[in-house]
């Protein structure tokens, strides 16, 4: 384990300002949040686990690196006496990753950080979990909005959902056994946005979107900006409970592809995943198992709870796309796209640190 400054502790718990802890700092989702986190005034502390060092320029974020199980949790939680976990790092895409990998992300890792926040005499009191509305499944028999108490209508056919459900069961079981404790699961629609990459966005971005003859099903999306206005509004407000998190109303596939750009590229009813392999296996598209339901079927989920808390979203499910649809325009006209930052630490300890800084200069 390494860590890039001190995350002691100071002063009487009285005095102290919301203590966070963030996991995945390494990832898009990790490092959003706490880009986020740093400008709001009642943070004093934020501390970020991950197996990498960050990707995104953080100026008083502290980072702990972990292996993925986040085994070390218990230490860092007692040690820094965080009062809030924010858990981002669950893997929601399963691409280019091994089931093994997969289970001891979500899973075994979840397990620790709930055993470190339940945990006798544990500083903890604030649990917020990223997930996603693959929980619900797709198939023919799905109501047209699922409600978050609305159960999935079909068995679990991918890793990735049964690793989902097996997480939420842990957060449900936590929180019955934690009622002290403020617990909230936010599930994200499929994403959308000018950074974050997936399997949707990828292949719209290569003009080239996979569909299932016969097919036009309707989906939402969530644009990535609301992803984390989401996350830090629920964290900054303390609002337990479980919420869908969508841009409002549904759009048909083909509107998808039509507003982004990109030729349908039609696969068989049957079997599709086997007539796509040789285009996925060259990088040309990307299709997860969890695709296939979605692109058949569809999903709508029902977001008033999350407005009834007083969320408001600055996207539509279109209006994420059309977004999009805008920034990889401008990157296709352009031929260029945002550099992407790559945390040093040496560097990043000059900036802080050296007195050869003038400090107030934006930089």
């Amino acid at each position: 384990m390494t860590c890039c400054a001190s995350a002691a502790v100071s002063g009487s718990a009285d005095q102290m300002g919301r203590r966070v802890l963030i996991t995945g700092l390494d990832t898009f989702w990790g490092g959003r949040m706490a880009q986020a986190l740093e400008s709001e005034p009642d943070v004093e502390m934020i501390l970020g686990l991950g197996a990498n060092e960050p990707r995104v320029p953080l100026e008083r974020t502290e980072f702990v690196r972990s292996d993925q199980k986040y085994s070390i949790l218990s230490r860092i939680v007692r040690a820094t006496q965080v009062d809030t976990i924010v858990h981002t790092f669950l893997e929601t895409n399963s691409v280019n990753i091994p089931s093994r990998l997969l289970h001891e992300i979500n899973v075994i890792g979840t397990l620790n950080l709930l055993a470190a926040a339940g945990s006798a005499g544990s500083s903890v009191r604030q649990v917020v979990v990223k997930s996603s509305t693959h929980v619900y499944g797709s198939a023919e028999t799905d109501p047209a909005w699922f409600r978050e108490d609305t159960q999935r209508t079909s068995p679990v056919r991918t890793r990735l959902e049964r690793s989902l459900i097996e997480v939420e069961s842990l957060v449900r079981d936590f929180t019955e056994d934690n009622p002290h404790l403020v617990v909230s699961v936010l599930r994200f629609a499929n994403v959308l946005g000018t950074d974050i990459i997936t399997p949707v966005s990828f292949n719209l971005r290569r003009r080239l979107l996979p569909c299932i003859a016969g097919f036009d099903p309707l989906v939402q999306f969530v644009e990535e900006d609301d992803v984390v206005r989401a996350l830090e509004y629920v964290t900054g407000q303390q609002i337990p409970g479980v919420f869908n998190v969508a841009g409002a109303g549904k759009l048909p596939w083909s509107e998808v592809a039509s507003i982004g750009g990109a030729f349908l590229l039609p696969l068989p009813p049957f079997r599709p995943r086997a007539f796509v392999a040789p285009l996925r296996q060259a990088g040309a598209v990307q299709f997860p198992p969890e695709m296939e339901g979605l692109m058949r079927y569809g999903r709508g989920v029902d977001t008033s709870r999350l407005v009834g808390a007083g969320f408001q979203y600055r996207y539509t499910s279109a209006g994420a796309v059309e977004s999009f649809a805008r920034a990889n325009n401008l990157r296709r006209s352009t031929g260029s796209g945002e550099p992407e930052y790559r945390y040093e630490q040496d560097v990043e300890q000059f900036f802080r640190h050296s007195p050869a800084v003038v400090r107030g200069i934006d930089g």
